[in-house]
């Protein structure tokens, strides 16, 4: 039985006791859920729904859990309800009851640990969005693992997501870094305001190499052609970093494309027609201070000149004419004033900025080489690639490292921790569980120990192995939290916490017969399912993070 199932016989039960004295069912909640108590001697697993319930329909809360209690204990697989304090039930799971879960995990497979929770929710996710100028680097690079990170989680738990990278190139910094690159070609100094570092050189000699003849244009087709081809050059360096990185991205969305297909003009007459935009002073505005924007915004300037606001704007009605339910924006450290203003433009439209725009703001990522912060790049000038980062740690250290610390506060990274081998590492104490349960896996098969069709959960009985069970249970439901919360990292803290279950249990319960004359016996065939069930939601989560789950290291 797993928490989400005792949830609904809890559910269950609260309701035919309602039911069964002619009370309010509508003060049912849709849906409830059970807590592992701090104190094991409480029991497997607690509820409160008697104290949520007995006020709304009129009965003592301690008599109505009474009555849910005495329904739940004629549930298949609760051994016993106890009620504690106010009105707290206390339920313990027969032994069979809690080690079928093994069996439950493994024939749900890549499955387990994902539902239905979100099944409605069509969702625009956001991120990374970096402008084609120059190579992603560090600043993006915690958004990309999160991002996507997010993405597999909220699709694992049903919604519908579709990864969108929004491609900043229209305005002065694409004239900017057409410039530079030409004058990278004609080995000439950056000009004022350009992009420097040796990565400008790099998309000049590509550019030149495909381009035959293209010193000899004239010089204003020169910039035309070193800006678009720069550009192209530039974007597919990114790409080609993210996918090595494991972040794919469903849509890249053109700015240029708002301004060239007249979407702009288009969300100017939506927000026309909700009342929300005027003129003054020859400008056009709209009235952001009506939903809690600390200043109106200007989309057209006195001079016929389109703001960045203005693209915005356009670009969120995009995502909703596209049919979006929520659009989720994951944005810089720098961005906190964007907070208020697209939430304005939200409710500008006509929707609902509490619904239907989200967005998250992360904090700054810095690294350390044994405890000195890292140079800066050579190639980048002022900043560190994401593909350095990677050729100094790998795509496993990195994405794992990003993804389990909260995006609410800055981050360090130091690369002599995550790269090593050794338990004080996170990646590799959760990586090298995973391994160590193949190989006891292999060292079964190699004996002839199978694992059978069929075991007998009720064997599993050790303090341990309930531990390792109830810790296995848990993992949907941190699934469906850190969805709802858009907080990835609780699935790397769990699984660091089901390390460390797993090794408890292996130190307690030999999985495998000792050496020697010891038989391989029923209760060794339930601990290889409870084993080879640890390693599938190892697999699970680690996969919800983009980081591999080694069957040897």
């Amino acid at each position: 039985m797993t928490p989400a199932e005792l949830a609904v016989a809890v559910l269950a039960a609260a309701r035919a006791a309602i039911t069964e004295r002619d009370l309010d069912v509508s003060a049912l909640p849709a849906t409830t859920s059970v807590e592992r108590p701090r104190n094991p001697e409480h029991g497997d697993y607690a509820s409160n729904i008697a104290l949520q319930l007995g006020k709304k329909v009129g009965l003592n809360p301690r008599d109505l859990a009474a009555a849910v209690a005495k329904n739940l204990q004629e549930t298949p697989g609760i051994a016993s309800v106890e009620i504690a304090g106010p009105g707290f039930l206390n339920i313990r799971l027969a032994a069979g009851a809690v080690g079928e879960l093994a069996g439950l995990i493994l024939r749900a497979g890549r499955q387990y640990g994902r539902s239905d929770t979100l099944a409605k929710e069509k969702i625009n996710l956001e991120f990374v969005s970096a402008n084609p100028t120059g190579p992603v680097h560090l600043g993006h690079t915690r958004w990309a693992a999160v991002g996507d990170a997010l993405g597999r989680i909220l699709s694992a738990a049903g919604a519908d997501v579709t990864r969108e990278h929004y491609i900043n190139d229209a305005g002065v910094q694409m004239n900017r870094f057409g410039e530079s690159v030409m004058a990278a070609a004609h080995n000439q100094p950056t000009p004022p305001d350009g992009y420097p570092g040796e990565y400008v050189q790099d998309v000049a000699k590509a550019v030149v190499a495909a381009n035959p003849g293209i010193l000899d244009l004239p010089e204003s087709e020169q910039k035309d052609k070193f800006l678009s081809e720069g550009y192209k050059a530039m974007l597919k360096e990114m790409q080609d970093s993210l996918e090595r990185f494991g972040v794919h991205f469903d849509v890249w969305f053109s700015e240029q494309t708002l301004h060239a297909g007249g979407a702009v003009e288009h969300a100017l007459d939506e927000l026309r027609k909700q009342g929300h935009v005027f003129e003054q002073d020859g400008a056009v505005w709209l009235r952001t201070t009506d939903f809690g924007d600390d200043k109106d915004r200007v989309l057209i300037r006195s001079n016929g000149e389109k703001t960045y606001f203005a693209a915005d704007a356009a670009y969120y009605i995009n995502k909703r004419e596209r049919g979006f339910e929520r659009c989720i924006y994951m944005l810089g450290a720098d961005h906190h004033g964007y907070i208020g203003r697209l939430k304005a433009i939200a409710a500008c439209a006509g929707d609902d900025p509490q619904r239907n725009i989200e967005v998250l703001i992360g904090q700054l990522v810095s690294l350390l080489r044994g405890g000195e912060p890292v140079r800066l790049s050579k190639r980048a000038g002022t900043l560190i690639t994401l593909d350095e980062l990677l050729d100094a740690v790998g795509v496993d250290a990195a994405r794992y490292s990003l993804a389990r610390s909260s995006t609410d506060s800055p981050l360090t990274l130091d690369i002599d921790v995550i790269t090593r081998q050794k338990n004080d590492n996170p990646v590799f104490y959760v990586q090298y569980v995973g391994a160590r349960i193949s190989s006891i896996a292999r060292n079964a098969a190699d004996k002839g120990f199978e694992r059978s069709e069929a075991y007998d959960a009720a064997l599993l009985v050790h303090e341990k192995e309930l531990d390792l069970l109830k810790a296995l249970g848990d993992f949907p439901g941190v699934v469906a939290t850190a969805a709802e919360l858009r907080e990835p990292h609780r699935v790397a803290r769990y699984l660091e916490d089901l390390a460390g279950a797993y090794h408890r249990f292996y130190d307690n319960c030999h999985v495998l017969p000792k050496l020697g004359d010891e038989e391989f016996t029923e209760t060794h065939r339930a601990r290889l399912w409870l084993n080879d069930a640890t390693r599938q939601v190892i697999v699970n989560g680690l996969d919800l993070l983009g980081v591999s789950a080694p069957e040897s290291m």
